[in-house]
């Protein structure tokens, strides 16, 4: 088995909801001979991030190999997208031949625009909760870090991105593997604070 992992890249997406995943992922490909992590952008130029991280992508819409995980983040640019046919397009075909179609954050906007997250229970940034909610096309939850309604997997804002990946990795291997990834990236959240030590 060989597992394609491809991230879509945006103009102002949310750095952490990409690099994230990215560092799950690829700290599993690192050790699944076979495996493989790219990034897409529509025309496969360089994107700069909210924050100003500028990212080369691998591929284009144009050329972008098939794909067993598609995560698509948030962020500020997200709200551009939601009218975007091209790129609703795109998550839509990828989405719905992938193992997995994944969110992180306000990338939740672009899967239920895409028709992916339509009629399905989703999740997103506390506070895209109420305007995505008011759309009336999914079933928005709050409170959990991710929720899957079958092949369809979202996390809550940036840093819940991490959680989904590992459990991503989990299924696609076994809880063992998610959980050899978690230690190498010395990633456990709890205490989530502790700057008063």
């Amino acid at each position: 088995m060989s597992v394609t992992y491809g991230i879509l890249l945006f103009e102002d997406f949310e750095e952490l909801d990409a690099i994230g995943p990215w560092e799950v992922f690829g700290m599993a490909a690192e050790e699944k001979p076979g495996d493989r992590l790219i990034c897409i952008s529509r025309d496969g130029q360089p994107v700069r991030a909210r924050k100003g991280l500028r990212v080369i992508p691998d591929y284009s819409f144009a050329n972008c190999p098939p794909l067993d995980v598609l995560l698509v983040p948030g962020g500020d640019g997200s709200k551009l997208l939601v009218d975007d046919k091209e790129v609703l397009s795109w998550i839509a075909e990828r989405g719905a031949a992938a193992t997995w179609a994944t969110s992180v954050c306000t990338g939740a906007r672009l899967m239920i625009k895409s028709g992916l997250a339509k009629g399905k229970r989703v999740t997103t940034h506390w506070s895209a909760i109420d305007p995505i909610r008011s759309w009336g096309e999914t079933d928005v939850l709050s409170g959990p870090r991710f929720v899957r309604d079958g092949k369809l997997v979202t996390a809550a804002g940036v840093s819940a991105g991490i959680d989904m990946a590992l459990w991503i990795v989990g299924q696609l291997y076994d809880p063992d593997f998610a959980r050899t990834v978690q230690h190498e990236m010395e990633y456990n959240p709890a205490p989530p604070y502790t700057a008063e030590i």
